[in-house]
């Protein structure tokens, strides 16, 4: 079967994302080739329930699949581990909670090979745009800090009430889970949400997300796009520890 795909221009628009190629396709999800990467671009995208994804050396590649993984902050799973974890980092003076402190260091951060893989999709370009992002107040990073080194962090797109979850890194033990209970209590407290995770993984399904036909989540983004924003991304170790009470 001959599966159509749009090819972009820089500036042009996107095409609506239930035209991205189906479930049994090859590339399932993919939406359209080519275009710019850039705050504009990434802006325009996410409204739609598009986000990019591409590696080095590629063309940018825009997707929507379908179903799209959310994670309600509400369904968070923290289990007892986790529970333990985060009450040994909030009970140790050498750690400390930030938000923003350094958006580019940790989407580079991100970006560094890992042990299962030395491939990346967070290519010059990507941490370029979403820093650009970052500029303009739409793009955030969660960080744990211990003795003044990063050793986890956590990056997100913010358009509204609605919250895009992108990549994780941690250097220590559960740090990254912790980092993810701060981003969904934070959610709660500010009532945004739900988190959209993109992809499904058995990761994110344990961690209590779950796929959600992409017409429902394209009207749960429609939504959330009309309502406030947080006044203030600030974010401390009180704050944690109020935010998180319940799993704690």
């Amino acid at each position: 079967m001959n599966w159509p795909l749009v090819r972009l221009r820089p500036g042009d628009p996107f095409p609506p994302a239930d035209q991205a190629l189906p479930a049994g396709a090859p590339f399932a999800g993919l939406l359209a080739v080519g275009g710019r990467v850039d705050a504009d671009s990434l802006e325009a995208a996410y409204s739609q329930g598009i986000f990019p994804w591409f590696g080095p050396g590629e063309p940018p590649m825009w997707w929507s699949p379908d179903p799209r993984m959310l994670l309600a902050p509400h369904d968070l799973k923290v289990r007892r581990s986790l529970r333990q974890s985060a009450r040994r980092v909030m009970d140790n003076a050498d750690y400390s909670l930030h938000v923003d402190r350094n958006f580019r260091r940790v989407m580079l951060a991100c970006a560094a090979p890992r042990r299962d893989t030395a491939e990346t999709w967070i290519v010059p370009a990507i941490v370029d745009a979403y820093s650009a992002l970052h500029a303009r107040g739409q793009a955030h990073s969660f960080e744990l800090w211990c003795a003044g080194e990063l050793v986890s962090g956590l990056y997100c797109v913010a358009r509204g009430g609605m919250v895009f979850g992108e990549s994780m890194f941690t250097r220590v033990s559960d740090g990254s889970k912790i980092l993810l209970m701060a981003l969904c209590g934070f959610c709660l407290r500010h009532r945004l949400g739900p988190i959209d995770c993109q992809q499904q993984t058995p990761h994110l399904a344990n961690m209590g997300a779950r796929p959600w036909p992409r017409p429902v989540f394209l009207q749960i983004l429609g939504q959330a796009l009309v309502k406030p924003g947080p006044p203030s991304w600030q974010y401390d170790r009180s704050q944690f520890q109020r935010d998180c009470a319940p799993w704690l």
